[in-house]
């Protein structure tokens, strides 16, 4: 059997700002072509469909029209929903999704029954596992009887993760020995390199669970981190499609191609996804950026630019998308490393009128005192603020 592994689509996202839509769909678009050259099986996709748990009316069909094209390729789908998702949402319908060849594993009392689908070397079981978030999930698994059930769970994504998986095993060792096994799971696992644009579901580390929680399977469909890796062989992560973060610049995003053969999984070859519109970062001052020819090969990509002046550019976003179009993140950085003083509230205001404690703030957001025009306006503007209040 032949899997395409795939997460973490976030369909709906933006990016500082700028609608992702369109290169959605394309990138995606893309997986069907994937799963009708490489003959797949079953498309398994571990979480993160969505980028809100209530999503727009366009994000919605853009992901049933990828759905639609994958299933059209004949591949099965198997899914399971991630903290992005709302798993009442993703699993609407399920039963009669499951009909037509869609498989949504999104109630945590039955994450042990899985999907079965054979080729010719027997059945291999699908199980999925939401996202768990602990204290929900752990109150749900007290009070649902399942095989190898513990009597009480523990507190913490490890404990309600591993509870998870022990009903897994214990379904699992109910089959025919010969039965191949794939689960797919939504966590962040100990050894995975993460980015900036996974939203923090630990605190301080402690919700990160450990590789050998998943024991016992042939193959661990990861979602939740978005750079492709690999844990162990039999563990992995596929990533986003896309970049959804500058921290993602030098990642090339891809799938997984894993094959089962009767004895389990026998290889796993990686094929990276197109590339909508690369990402770069660029830095120096603004007349550097907008006229040195060393930044033409950033002028189509998406730009995060550090601009280095002494004193911040006016107007220094809508100058730089003069040359980047799609220039969508700036930060100000004198060359130097100008620090500013970080003085308490008693300090800053301390001896200062209104008009001057104004310039200060004006001076220590630019790096430069205002003029004397920009003064007056500043004077003129604190004055009619003083007259309304006395007006009230």
């Amino acid at each position: 059997m032949r899997l395409l592994h795939t997460s973490d689509w976030h369909i709906g996202r933006t990016f500082h700002g700028h609608d992702l839509l369109d290169d959605q769909r394309r990138v995606l678009s893309e997986l069907a072509e994937i799963v009708r050259t490489e003959s797949v099986d079953v498309v398994v996709i571990s979480g993160d469909l969505y980028d809100r748990s209530v999503p727009s009316g366009e994000a919605v069909q853009t992901c049933v029209d990828v759905l639609e094209q994958l299933r059209r390729t004949g591949a099965q789908l198997v899914v399971t929903p991630g903290n992005h998702d709302s798993p009442q949402r993703v699993g609407a319908f399920a039963g009669f999704a499951a009909a037509g060849g869609l498989h949504l594993h999104t109630r945590v009392a039955t994450l042990h029954e899985p999907t079965v689908l054979s080729d010719e070397h027997g059945p291999v079981a699908f199980y999925g596992i939401p996202y768990l978030e602990p204290d929900p999930a752990r109150q749900v698994l007290r009070t649902s009887p399942a095989p190898g059930a513990a009597e009480d769970v523990e507190r913490g994504h490890p404990a309600v993760l591993g509870e998870a998986m022990n009903r897994v095993r214990s379904e699992l060792d109910s089959r025919d020995p010969d039965t191949r096994s794939v689960v797919l799971a939504h966590a962040f696992v100990t050894g995975g390199g993460s980015s900036d644009s996974e939203r923090n579901i630990a605190v301080g580390g402690v919700d990160r669970v450990p590789a050998d929680v998943f024991a016992g399977v042939d193959y661990v469909a990861l979602g939740h981190l978005h750079g492709c890796q690999r844990i162990t062989e039999r563990v992995r992560y596929s990533g986003s499609p896309m970049a959804y973060s500058f921290s993602e610049a030098r990642q090339r995003k891809s799938v997984w191609l894993v094959e089962l053969d009767s004895e389990g999984l026998s290889g796993t070859r990686r094929i990276e996804l197109p590339v909508p519109r690369e990402l770069a970062t660029v830095s120096g001052t603004i007349e550097q950026l907008l006229h040195d020819p060393e930044y033409e090969s950033a002028t189509d990509c998406y730009v995060s630019a550090t601009v280095t002046d002494e004193v911040r550019p006016v107007d220094g976003m809508r100058r730089l998308q003069q040359r980047f179009p799609y220039a969508v993140h700036m930060e100000w950085e004198p060359e130097g490393g100008r620090v500013r003083a970080s003085l308490s509230y008693s300090e800053a205001v301390r001896g200062r009128d209104e008009p001057r404690l104004l310039r200060d703030f004006v001076a220590n957001c630019r790096g430069q005192e205002p003029s004397d025009s920009e003064g007056e306006l500043l004077d003129r503007a604190l004055s009619e603020l003083n007259i309304a209040e006395v007006r009230r």
